[in-house]
């Protein structure tokens, strides 16, 4: 199963992450301009995905022979990442209903924490003292944006459990991507676990009764846009760069989702910028410079060493 397109990147592993943590910050605008239920909202967010992806076939048709030949434990590990993202959309899309856009992002954005537990356990990773201290900065940072905005009680707290939850799971998610993308083309592999989230979403509308009909047009229009931004532009990204950077470095990157996100929502939702998030988005870029610097090069492109750690083959 091992691709030889796979050995080095194209483009940038870093600039790439970058753009995506510019449009994943568009995810809980486009959610909170939505009025249609949560659920539905993170459905066609999948389905439009898999749709806008399955024309770009004509200039992959490897991949559909890639998918063919993938081993029953590849399948296995796919609808996993697959159960994985769609407990994240459902989670963090539901929060936004109970508490703010800022408390949700900042929590939900709290991945590194996990991403650093997951990474030793599953991947034997370590991270040096001073990166390790520009990570827990850049966390400390994220809680100055939000700190303001944390509603203590009632149903604002259940969102941002909500939030914490998704937080989980999306870092299920990427340490998943992180094992099966070092054998799998990154197009094969979204094509894949987007589709099967799509259906694990489709099954819990059904399932509970959402009907998967009759909204407004201007939600269909949102629907498409986090198909076409957060999620093709920005998760596809995720899932192309992991193959060279670890889940806990684009987890720290996507810790740069609360400024993006603070920004638009006062262009769009006319939610004001206060004090506390500039100086909050200040530690967090602080924060984050300081682990990418320390830490240890991207997988795969500077190192023998590292791409000599790389998980057993999977077939």
């Amino acid at each position: 199963m091992e691709n030889s397109s796979l050995e080095k990147p194209l483009f940038p592993p870093y600039l790439a992450l970058f753009l995506g943590v510019i449009a994943v910050s568009t995810s809980a605008i486009f959610v909170k301009l939505s009025d249609a239920p949560a659920p539905i909202i993170a459905t066609y967010r999948l389905v439009f995905s898999v749709i806008l992806t399955l024309p770009l076939l004509a200039w992959n048709r490897g991949a559909l022979a890639e998918i063919g030949k993938l081993t029953k434990k590849v399948w296995l590990l796919c609808i996993l990442s697959g159960v994985f993202l769609a407990s994240h959309f459902l989670l963090w899309f539901e929060s936004l209903n109970y508490t703010s856009v800022a408390s949700s992002t900042v929590l939900v954005t709290l991945q590194p924490l996990f991403a650093f537990i997951g990474g030793y356990f599953f991947f034997g990773e370590r991270v040096r003292l001073l990166a390790l201290t520009g990570g827990l900065l850049a966390i400390a940072g994220s809680f100055v944006i939000g700190w303001g905005d944390f509603r203590v009680g009632g149903t604002a707290l259940w969102g941002d459990f909500l939030a914490l939850l998704g937080a989980v799971t999306v870092t299920g998610y990427w340490l998943v991507g992180q094992y099966v993308r070092q054998h799998m083309s990154s197009f094969a592999y979204t094509l894949v676990v987007y589709s099967a989230t799509s259906v694990i979403l489709i099954g819990y509308d059904l399932v509970l009764g959402y009907s998967l009909v009759g909204y407004p047009a201007a939600d269909w229009g949102w629907f498409f846009c986090l198909a076409l931004f957060p999620t093709l532009l920005g998760h596809s990204l995720f899932n192309w760069i992991i193959k060279w950077i670890n889940t806990t470095t684009i987890s720290m990157g996507i810790l740069g989702e609360p400024i993006g996100t603070a920004i638009l929502a006062y262009f769009i939702l006319g939610e004001v910028v206060t004090l506390p998030q500039w100086i909050g988005g200040l530690i967090i870029l602080a924060g984050i410079y300081l682990f990418i610097r320390f830490n240890q090069a991207a997988k795969g492109v500077t190192t023998v060493e590292q791409q000599s750690a790389a998980p057993e083959k999977l077939a």
